[in-house]
């Protein structure tokens, strides 16, 4: 019955002694990219490759007036601190030169120990957490024991080599804790993998990191550090017109991350004026 099922459906080609082989799924190695079993793959036509077939829709020398380009906007922060990493976000998510919505949650929960950040296209970004939450929670099946900050950002890194040039549009910060303590890596679409102590990204990135260079120091008290994450987003949202909405704040502590605060930045906007007074 199981045979007759698979001839009927043309799939008997694929399997031998009753076992699925990823690879003889693909229908041509070379040039397309399927759905399988042990790897992610987009499906495409056959004989078309999604790098070549962009290229001249998004390079600046492409196909005259036919250009792909996405607009988007916001500003998200993560930094390293004697008590952990502190993470922060704006919620505001812009289609074009529109504000879509005010409450986007730019802070993906991988797991208690790990979160991401989105930057660029909110599909891509939830898309790709969403496989490396999956990989993380197998690693830890197989292992028996969590996986490290770094060995999670550089699976999500190899997954963007894969799709290098395909018209993703991502910049993600990894931060953790792990056996080695604290950690923070940046990936984006490109595959670019970097560790380091103090990140940002969006196109509100230039006032964040602004604000926290006068201000950043590794020996920052928690109250100091919770202060510094939101007076840095506070002022890329009042200068960036794509920046804004609600401030997310994140602290990646040794015994897991905790929500610190949801602030309005209207609210904020009062709060600090009647500092200067």
């Amino acid at each position: 019955m199981k045979m007759a099922l698979l001839d009927v459906c043309r799939l008997s080609a694929w399997v031998k002694e009753d076992e699925f082989s990823a690879d003889k799924a693909s229908v041509d190695k070379v040039n397309h990219f399927n759905f399988a079993a042990h790897r992610q793959e987009f499906a495409v036509p056959v004989g078309i490759d999604p790098v070549e077939f962009l290229k001249p829709l998004s390079s600046s020398d492409g196909v005259e007036g036919v250009k792909i380009r996405l607009s988007h906007g916001t500003t998200t922060l993560a930094f390293k601190f004697q008590h952990g990493v502190m993470v922060a976000v704006d919620s505001r998510a812009s289609a074009g030169s529109y504000i879509a919505t005010q409450y986007v949650n730019k802070v993906i929960e991988i797991n208690p120990y790990l979160l991401g950040t989105m930057s660029g296209s909110a599909a891509d970004c939830m898309y790709w957490m969403k496989w490396l939450a999956k990989e993380c929670r197998v690693y830890k099946l197989r292992n028996k024991e969590r996986i490290s900050v770094s060995a999670a950002s550089k699976l999500l890194a190899n997954m963007m080599v894969g799709y290098r040039g395909m018209g993703l549009s991502m910049g993600t910060m990894v931060c953790g804790w792990d056996k080695k303590g604290p950690g923070l890596y940046y990936v984006d679409d490109s595959g670019l993998r970097m560790g380091g102590n103090m990140f940002s990204t969006g196109c509100g990135n230039a006032y964040a990191y602004g604000v926290m260079d006068s201000g950043y120091r590794h020996d920052l008290s928690v109250p100091e550090a919770y202060d510094l994450a939101q007076r840095a987003i506070f002022h890329a949202t009042h200068r960036d017109a794509y920046t804004g909405g609600i401030i997310n704040m994140y602290h990646m502590r040794e015994d897991g991350w905790i929500k610190v605060s949801q602030d309005d930045v209207g609210d904020l906007y009062h709060q600090f004026a009647s500092e200067k007074k």
